[in-house]
């Protein structure tokens, strides 16, 4: 039997117990079916789409654990790119067998009953990646042909990054930063302080203990735009507080 994990919202855990995982998602030729991923030697990449989901469906989200016959015929694949069809053995022997299988994905193309439903599990719900495999560090395209309408938070991912605006004088910046008075307006002025090369690292250098663990990661994320070694240092003790990307 191969192992796989689906990411799906704590409010669908009940329901999922009784009956199973409903075939809800389109996958690659148009047949609805349930996504999932398999179980790996590491936590953080089984379970890697845990925290691009939380982009686009809001509350908890926990961990569902399924067994599929070896022979279940799925498909896979890097998102976006050309999938494979395969079994699901197979599936989860080439997933398994690459280097970096951030960006893979399973897709069933039918719905999963509740006697392949092992158990579910509560998730860490900041591991894994945001945007892409990988962006750690990267701001990522605005333009509209990269974030197409209907994208949850479009509004406010543009304000972040801004693709088409000159920038604002960083004086102007750290008053708004000085008197901004909830994290979204924080997160909002550092990602644009990282527009540009600075110095002044220093003054940034109250928020490394923020509350706000998106502050704190926005904060590490930025800092790499600052010369100096006082930015170096920062960005030092704030990746020993966060999370892997």
């Amino acid at each position: 039997m191969a192992e796989f994990v689906h990411i799906t919202t704590a409010a669908s855990g009940r329901r999922i117990e009784r009956t199973g995982v409903a075939a809800r998602s389109r996958g690659p030729a148009g047949a609805r079916g349930v996504y999932c991923m398999p179980v790996l030697a590491s936590f953080t990449l089984t379970h890697q789409w845990a925290r691009e989901l939380r982009r686009w469906h809001p509350g908890v989200l926990v961990a569902v654990h399924l067994r599929l016959p070896d022979d279940e015929p799925v498909t896979f694949g890097h998102y976006g790119a050309a999938t494979r069809v395969a079994t699901a053995a197979q599936a989860v022997a080439a997933i398994r067998a690459l280097d970096d299988p951030r960006g893979y994905e399973v897709f069933l193309p039918r719905a999963v009953t509740a006697a392949e439903v092992r158990r579910i599990r509560t998730v860490p719900q900041g591991v894994g990646w945001r945007y892409l495999p990988g962006a750690h560090g990267r701001r990522p395209c605005t333009c509209p042909a990269c974030v197409q309408p209907g994208t949850p938070n479009v509004a406010r991912l543009r304000r972040r990054y801004p693709y088409d605006e000159p920038p604002t004088p960083k004086n102007e910046l750290m008053a708004r930063l000085r008197a901004a008075t909830d994290a979204d307006e924080i997160v909002d002025v550092l990602w644009e302080l990282g527009r540009g090369r600075r110095g002044g690292a220093e003054e940034l250098a109250y928020l490394v203990d923020h509350p706000d663990p998106e502050v704190r990661e926005t904060l590490e994320s930025v800092l790499g735009s600052y010369r100096g070694r006082e930015a170096r240092r920062l960005r030092e003790r704030l990746q020993t507080l966060l999370p892997d990307a």
